[in-house]
């Protein structure tokens, strides 16, 4: 299993999630309201969090959100099976994040938030503190989460969403590939590369020696 850098991932085996998954998607074929609030549920914030991490706005991964699941449940019809229901989620929410993006680059760059801090850009609620380590520990870790969320910002979004993906979202190699539409390979080679960028920019904010061990070194 790789070595995740928040370890965020719940305790699910793949044959519960499948069963439930199919279950799911039946029910939302039929039209069924509860369906549609287990679908949130289950997907809402995971899908907030991975938009927030490609886009680094509270606002425009908040759209994102209402986007993607506009667009699954305009299509859930459409869905086949082929991957699983979360892959297919989370491939929405990346082409969401893309077009989000170019669409900041082409008409809001030149803007200016005056107002705006730089924690605000930052959710912090995903935070759980340790209660059974000490204060200090918790503050540790609390001070190596916002360096790595701050070091993610500033590396290329093309090997960012590869690590977010396997490292933070814990997909499996072929799940990335799907969501991503890449070949395994090229999966492995952006994992490895955005570590190292990384790497790179933990290196510059902490002391020599501990950034190597806040990342993997290799793509496991």
């Amino acid at each position: 299993m790789a070595a995740s850098i928040f370890e965020l991932s719940p305790d699910r085996t793949a044959g519960n999630v499948e069963v439930e998954d199919f279950r799911l998607v039946e029910s939302l074929r039929e039209g069924s309201e509860r369906a549609y609030e287990e679908l949130l549920t289950r997907f809402q914030q995971p899908v907030y969090a991975l938009a927030l991490r490609l886009l680094d706005d509270q606002g425009e991964a908040c759209d994102v959100v209402q986007e993607v699941f506009l667009k699954v449940f305009r299509n859930i019809g459409r869905f086949r099976g082929q991957s699983t229901l979360k892959t297919w989620i989370y491939r929405i929410t990346v082409n969401e994040a893309h077009n989000a993006r170019r669409w900041f680059f082409r008409h809001r760059r030149a803007e200016v938030e005056l107002d705006r801090t730089p924690e605000d850009a930052r959710n912090l609620k995903e935070i759980i503190p340790d209660r059974s380590r000490s204060p200090f520990d918790a503050a540790f870790d609390r001070e190596q989460h916002v360096m790595i969320e701050a070091a993610l910002e500033r590396i290329n979004p093309i090997f960012r969403e590869a690590v977010v993906l396997r490292d933070i979202t814990d997909l499996a190699y072929e799940e990335i590939a799907e969501v991503l539409g890449v070949s395994l390979g090229t999966v492995k080679s952006r994992i490895l590369r955005g570590r190292e960028a990384l790497r790179e920019e933990l290196t510059a904010s902490l002391n020599a020696g501990l950034a190597p061990r806040l990342v993997p070194t290799t793509a496991e």
